[in-house]
Order: structure tokens, then C-alpha cells, then sequence
């Protein structure tokens, strides 16, 4: 037995509980596959676990020198509610990261960066149900063309003070996974570069 937190397992921490008897994919599009599992339960019972299987996706904060962060809005489809997030979107399977945060970033908002960097590790974004990963990044050192959504999406630009989006996060207003995580990890960069630069006393 194993115990941590208080909590005892006869499982050892890292050894996976479940086991998978079956799969197969009940559906499928571009976008998306659902597949059906026949396990074993912890329990040693048996059940059924559906697990929704993803492309990459990205999420970019878009960040110019001013500490100004560009927020896209959207209507959701599955939480039928209006949305402000960062820019994002799925890479296609033929697109690392960072080239398919390129591509969002140019298609939503009509913005090249020169300056790229990845926002810490990947996210996973409902691992209880979806395999989904993403990928963050912040974008600096902006040029601004003409943005090129797909036809399906009806997008709104605006941009804020970073500081203004992360009390949006706060108040609420934001609740996308990606965009509160993102936020967060480039405000706590830049407190840290601050902190490096200022003069010791």
C-alpha cells in the first residue's frame, strides 16, 4: 500500500488502476473521434469509459509593448454562451504548436509576431473525459495585417491591458481553461523579469 496526503492506496502512485478489455471509435469527423472502452474498473468491476480524442490545441497570448493582450469573442456552441478568450484553435495534424499558432493568430486576429516562446508545459484541458493537449504560447513584437477566420466563425477583436484581462478572469467574465492558464503564466513571466531586472538596494 501506498499513502500520500493521508489518503492509502494498494495501488502504488503511478501504476494505472484501470484495464482496458476493449476499443472501439462509435464516432468520428476532422475534428474529433469518440471512443468506447469496455475496462475494468479500480474496483475490478466492470463498465464502460468513453474517452473524446483531439487534435492539438493552441492557445496564444498576443502580447504588445504595452502590456496590452488581444481577446477574441465567440459564441460557443456546447455552453451556449458568448466567449472572450485569447486566440486559439486546433492544429491541424500536419502542424507542430507553433506553427499552428502561427496560423490562429494570423487567421483570427491578422497578427505576425517575430517573437515566439512556449507558456511552460502542456495543459491537459478535462482529462476525465478527452486525451485533448495544449499548447500555450505568448506572442511579442506584433505586426497587424487583415485577419482571415474561417466562414463559420463571427469573431470580435478587442484589446485590453493584460491587467484588465486577468480581472475578467477573475470577475468571471473569462472562463475558458486556456485563456485563465495562459494569463496567468504570462503575467506571473513578466512579475518574475521585472523582478530580475530591478536594482538590488
Amino acid at each position: 500500500m501506498s499513502q500520500r496526503n493521508g489518503f492509502v492506496s494498494k495501488h502504488s502512485v503511478q501504476e494505472n488502476p484501470w484495464k482496458t478489455l476493449s476499443s472501439q471509435t462509435v464516432y468520428g469527423n476532422p475534428w474529433i473521434r469518440i471512443q468506447e472502452n469496455q475496462v475494468i474498473r479500480p474496483d475490478g468491476s466492470p463498465g464502460i469509459y468513453g474517452v473524446v480524442r483531439t487534435n492539438l490545441a493552441v492557445g496564444v497570448v498576443a502580447l504588445t509593448a504595452e502590456e496590452e493582450v488581444f481577446l477574441v469573442g465567440q459564441y460557443r456552441y456546447p455552453i451556449e454562451r458568448y466567449s472572450w478568450e485569447i486566440i486559439e484553435g486546433g492544429a491541424s495534424p500536419e502542424e507542430d504548436g507553433l506553427q499552428g499558432a502561427k496560423r490562429e493568430l494570423e487567421e483570427e486576429a491578422g497578427i505576425r509576431a517575430s517573437r515566439w516562446e512556449q507558456l511552460g508545459a502542456d495543459v491537459h484541458l478535462s482529462n476525465c473525459i478527452t486525451d485533448e493537449v495544449a499548447k500555450l504560447y505568448l506572442a511579442r513584437e506584433l505586426e497587424f495585417g487583415e485577419a482571415n477566420p474561417e466562414p463559420v466563425e463571427i469573431l470580435q477583436i478587442r484589446k485590453v491591458p493584460l491587467a484588465e484581462a486577468l480581472q475578467l478572469v477573475d470577475d468571471g467574465e473569462i472562463t475558458d481553461a486556456m485563456s485563465i492558464i495562459a494569463l496567468n503564466r504570462v503575467d506571473t513571466l513578466l512579475r518574475r523579469s521585472r523582478s530580475s531586472t530591478t536594482p538590488q538596494s
